[in-house]
Formats: structure tokens, C-alpha cells, sequence
């Protein structure tokens, strides 16, 4: 009904066509009670044959504009021109709408590709051994050339990396670290070689994995001993000698002319071994390309893995640090809680390295007790201590891509639900507490939290990546309301940013990134010159008190962290503040990788290459 109030006689002088408003969608309503329209009387029309549309309403909201048409060909012309101009408004609605919209506040701003460079290259300020020509670090040389040769040990342990600030080779965060960045490697090899890092990575686990294959000596007989060597140096606190070990010695590795002691392990220490089975066959599917490399990997983590998984089931497996002569001094610095986790992890590893699915079978069988097992302080954390969150993440990556049914399915999914959940936990803060500034902080009491900052990132990046190659939207806990694929990139882009500087003091907490960085990194190599001229411990000691800058810039190295409040200090002698370590970067690096770029870069099946259908399965 319109509000005009003709009468049926004046119908014949008028006729009206109604249109309803716009709606928020952008469309042209038509009217078909000609309820809420507006009247447009132009006129040109037909004339009614009837008088309904006169009769008058109350409910009206139409008005009469008594439009008169002087000229119909320009009228046409304008109704043309305007239809015309509304298609094309609406149709550039369209596309704006559908077109993929870059969410900025999900990307780093900051140059991943350089900080990815820097995070690989702490790794040869690191190496022990004969020091390649060619490295970009120029204050390093060769050094630990008679490690393996002391006391009674005659070995051949020259290479790896030396741990941190200090000069002692520890085995088993050492193997960490391998894994780690092998994994890294698997999943995002395109985006290493896109920028140009893949053989600088590779070098780096190379490097890594030939020392790994040194420090497993296999038995020639049932008889005799498996040897692990899990230690190069020594920890010892000698306040009567204190140019006798690496820690009250501050002195370069290219000066060392103290003994370093070797300790030994046999396979009754399973965390080690198992360990070590990992970084070996993620090191094997980094070079698979490399056959006769590769091989030996595979072949040396199947022989260590065959002898430990033995010792388990015999109750005779325990962690390495409760051995003292293997593992009493690492006690201090890397005291293993469990070995659960790290056999369920290195059988993941060997199963994806061979495609024998009797390692997927003693991985998925203990799965849960490894977890049952994991310490409330460990819940939820991924570093060299805890494999179990990786383990589940890769699990459910197998769930996800390889699903193998059958005998599987309640390991898988319990691995699933478990990522799902371990998700949750980083974006709610009822798990876990952050700083002002943003930092998650995973384990508030032991300090050093870029660490694990760093690998919750990557795993969530990770994450993210998988579910978006399913093509899914988020994921579901039983605690909260979900996740979103957003929010995964965004937690984690937010860590990586705040170590390189988006936190409260604008500091890179990686050396060398931006112009505001750690100058006193607690480090031997760094804090000394390198002059030509041989620095006694005694010398070092000025060197380790001195308040300047330090000399040598230590390009890539993430140091420990802030506090609880984003307060740092920049002082040589606070360790807690300023140390970086190999297994620490392991993550960082992981995480960059993972968060470079806007394409996914994320290979789907290169690390099922040789996994196939279990024949054991009708």
C-alpha cells in the first residue's frame, strides 16, 4: 500500500513503480508488497487499469516525487548510464570481498631471510675440531684436535660443537640439536633454498651427524659393552686447580692445552642412545639424496636403537645422567628426567628413515606410558629434556597424511588430541603466563625462556601449516573454545618477534639482528681477541670481567633471555641473561624457517618416502 491519497478516479493520471531500500549486502530489493519501498512516479509508465494502488495505508513509507520526463532520450540514456555504474560498483564489491586478504599483523615485518642466515652461522662459531677455511667466522680456528686421547680413552671425538658459552661437548644436546634442525629441514627444505641457506643447513647437520657417528662405538661381540660417549671436557669445580677444566678456565678453544676427560656410557643409558637414533635418521632423510651417506646413518641408529630397545625390555634402561661416570657432571647443566620419551621419539624418527614398522610399533605402543611419564613441569614443552609434544606432533602428522588405520588408529588419535590440546595451551593464559611484553613463559622457574618460546613456535607454525594443507580452519579442545588458523600464526609470528625486538626494552635478543643487541654474550670465543697471540686462563679472566663490548660479534646467537618482566642485563658474567647454546638456536632457527615468508613452502610427503602399506595388515 503507498501513503499517496488519490482516489481511484486519479489513478488514471499517475502510475508508480515502488523499489525497496538497499540492503547491507549491496543488492536492490524488489518490492513485492510494495512494504518499506519508495514510490518512484516518473510518469512514462503504462497507465493502471485498475484503482488498487490507490487505496491508502497508514503503514506507508513511500513517497510521491511527481517526477516529470521532459527529454525520454536523454532519461534513457541516464537510466543506462546509471545501471551501468551500479553493476560495476557492485561488481567491484565482489572482487574486493572474495580476493585473498593478507592479515599484516600475522607477518613479520622483519627480515626473516637475513635472520634466518645469522641463526644458522652461531653454529660455525661453534664447530670443534680442524676449522674449515671457508666458515664466515673469522675469530675461530681449530681446536679440540686431541679430543678422544686422554687418560685411558683412546677415541677419535674430534668435530661436533662445542655446547655454549663454554667449551665442553655434550653429546646429548648436541643430538637434540641435530634432530631438530633435520626436522626443519624435512619440512621446509624449499623455503631453506629459496634463500639460498639449504647447503649452509645442511653443512651444519652434517658437521653434527659425522661427530654423532663417533661417539657410538657398537660391540664386536655379544659379550662385549656398547660405548657412548657423552662427554668431551670437564665441568668440574677444581677451585685448588683452576686452569684444570673448561668452566673455571676462561679461555679460547684455539688455547685449551688443559686435559678434557671423556665420559662413557653403555646402552643401559636409553635417553642418550635413544637421542641419538633420532638425530641420526632425520640427519638420513636430510641426504637421502646422498645414498651411500645416508645409509650409513640409517644403518648405525638401527644397530644403537636394536641394542637399547633390548635393555628396556629387560627393565635395565635408565636415564644417563644417573650413571656417574656417563653422565654425573652433565648432571648440572642437562639432567635427563626420562627415557621414555626420547626411545618413543627415536623409534618415530627410524620408522620414517626405513619404513619399518616395527619401530612405529614399540613408538606407538609407548606412547602413553611416555607420556604418563612426563614430569608437570615438562607438560606442554618441547626441548632437549621433553620429546613427547614433537613426538605427538609427528604422529599426528602421519594421522593426518599417511593414515595407516589399523593397528594405529588409538595412538594416533591419543597423539592428535594431545597436539590439539598442547595448541590450546599456548594461546590461552590460563596455562601458561607471559610477561608484559608478550613472551609465553613455558617454564617459569627454571629461567631461559626464549629456549622454549622459540620451539612453541615452531610446533604451532607447524601446525598451522598441516591443518591448512587439509584444509581446515582451526582445531577443537576439550578445555577451551578452539583455535583458529590465525590465531596459531599469530602466537607464534608474536615470539619470534619479540626476540628480535618487539618487546619492552627493543633489544634483539639474536645477536647481530637490528642495532640493538647484546654486546657482553657470556662466551669464551666472543669475549676474547683474535689477535694472533695465546691467552692463558689467567688472561681470560680480565676478559670474562672486562666491561666492554664484546670484541668478536657472535652473529646468530639467541641468548638466554629476559626475566618475568622483560628486565635484561647485558653483563658477561650473568650467564642466566647472556649465554647462547647450540640446542637453544636449534629452535630458533626451526622457528624462523617456519614463519619465513608467505608462501607454505611445506613438503607434504617427502618424509613418507619410505614409509609403505604395513603388508603385516590384511
Amino acid at each position: 500500500m503507498t501513503g499517496s491519497s488519490t482516489s481511484a478516479s486519479d489513478a488514471d493520471k499517475y502510475s508508480a513503480t515502488y523499489v525497496h531500500t538497499i540492503s547491507e549486502a549491496g543488492r536492490l530489493l524488489p518490492s513485492a508488497s510494495k512494504w518499506n519501498s519508495i514510490e518512484l512516479d516518473f510518469k512514462v509508465l503504462p497507465q493502471s487499469s485498475t484503482g488498487y494502488d490507490s487505496l491508502p495505508s497508514s503503514y506507508s513509507k513511500s513517497y510521491d516525487y511527481e517526477l516529470v520526463i521532459t527529454d525520454k532520450t536523454h532519461y534513457k540514456r541516464f537510466l543506462y548510464i546509471s545501471s551501468t555504474v551500479a553493476f560495476l560498483i557492485l561488481a567491484l564489491g565482489l572482487v574486493l570481498h572474495f580476493l585473498p586478504r593478507k592479515n599484516h599483523h600475522h607477518e613479520s615485518a622483519k627480515n626473516l631471510s637475513l635472520a634466518v642466515n645469522q641463526a644458522i652461522t652461531f653454529f660455525d662459531a661453534q664447530k670443534s675440531g680442524n676449522y674449515p677455511s671457508k666458515s664466515p667466522i673469522k675469530f675461530r680456528g681449530s681446536s679440540g684436535l686431541r679430543d678422544g686421547n686422554t687418560g685411558n680413552t683412546r677415541a677419535d671425538l674430534v668435530g661436533g660443537f662445542y655446547d655454549s658459552g663454554n667449551n665442553i661437548k655434550f653429546t646429548f644436546p648436541a643430538a637434540y640439536t641435530i634432530t631438530l634442525l633435520s626436522w626443519s629441514v624435512i619440512e621446509y627444505h624449499q623455503k631453506y633454498e629459496d634463500i639460498g641457506e639449504l647447503e649452509h643447513i645442511k653443512d651444519v647437520i652434517r658437521w653434527g651427524s659425522d661427530y654423532l657417528l663417533k661417539v657410538f662405538v657398537a660391540p664386536n661381540a655379544t659379550s662385549e659393552p656398547t660405548i657412548l660417549y657423552s662427554q668431551v671436557g670437564s665441568a668440574g669445580n677444581d677451585t685448588q686447580n683452576p686452569g684444570s677444566n673448561d668452566i673455571n678456565c676462561w679461555q679460547r678453544p684455539e688455547d685449551m692445552n688443559y686435559e678434557r676427560p671423556v665420559s662413557v656410557c653403555d646402552e643401559t643409558a636409553s635417553d642418550l642412545a635413544g637421542e641419538i637414533v633420532a638425530a641420526l635418521s632425520a640427519a638420513s632423510i636430510v641426504f637421502k639424496e646422498e645414498n651411500e651417506y645416508s645409509q650409513r646413518l640409517t644403518k648405525a641408529a638401527e644397530k644403537l636403537y636394536g641394542i637399547t630397545e633390548k635393555k628396556d625390555k629387560i627393565h635395565k634402561a635408565v636415564t644417563y645422567t644417573t650413571i656417574d661416570a656417563c653422565g654425573g657432571e652433565a648432571r648440572k647443566f642437562y639432567n635427563s628426567s626420562g627415557y621414555k620419551d626420547e626411545l618413543v621419539w627415536g623409534g618415530t624418527w627410524l620408522f620414517f628413515a626405513t619404513g619399518n614398522y616395527t619401530y612405529l610399533d614399540y613408538a606407538t605402543t609407548n606412547f602413553a606410558a611416555a607420556s604418563n611419564n612426563e614430569t608437570i613441569a615438562d607438560k606442554g614443552i618441547f626441548y632437549w629434556n621433553n620429546k613427547l609434544t614433537a613426538t605427538a606432533a609427528l604422529l599426528t602428522r602421519l594421522r593426518f597424511f599417511h593414515d595407516l588405520g589399523f593397528p594405529y588408529e588409538k595412538a594416533l588419535g591419543l597423539s592428535s588430541k594431545m597436539t590439539d590440546q598442547l595448541m590450546c595451551s599456548y594461546l590461552s593464559k590460563q596455562n601458561f603466563n607471559r610477561t608484559p611484553g608478550g613472551l609465553i613463559l613455558l617454564r617459569p622457574d627454571y629461567g631461559e625462556p626464549l629456549q622454549f618460546a622459540a620451539t612453541a613456535s615452531f610446533l604451532s607454525k607447524l601446525y598451522k601449516d598441516y591443518l591448512t594443507l587439509l584444509g581446515r580452519s582451526g582445531g577443537n579442545c576439550t578445555k577451551c573454545d578452539g583455535f583458529s588458523l590465525e590465531m596459531l600464526q599469530s602466537f607464534s609470528i608474536s615470539q619470534v618477534n619479540y626476540i628480535l625486538g618487539d618487546n619492552p626494552r627493543k633489544m634483539s635478543y639474536m645477536v647481530g639482528f637490528g642495532d640493538h643487541y647484546p654486546t657482553k654474550v657470556h662466551h669464551r670465543s666472543a669475549s676474547i681477541p683474535w689477535d694472533g697471540q695465546f691467552h692463558s686462563c689467567a688472561e681470560g679472566n680480565r676478559w670474562l670481567r672486562s666491561q666492554d663490548r664484546n670484541p668478536n660479534i657472535l652473529l646468530g646467537a639467541m641468548v638466554a633471555g629476559p626475566d618475568h618482566f622483560d628486565g635484561f642485563s647485558d653483563e658477561r658474567d650473568k650467564p642466566w641473561f647472556t649465554e647462547p647454546s647450540i640446542a637453544s638456536n636449534a629452535g630458533l632457527v626451526a622457528a624462523l624457517i617456519a614463519n619465513h615468508g608467505p608462501n607454505l613452502g611445506l613438503d607434504q610427503m617427502g618424509i613418507f618416502e619410505k614409509v609403505q602399506l604395513d603388508s603385516r595388515v590384511p
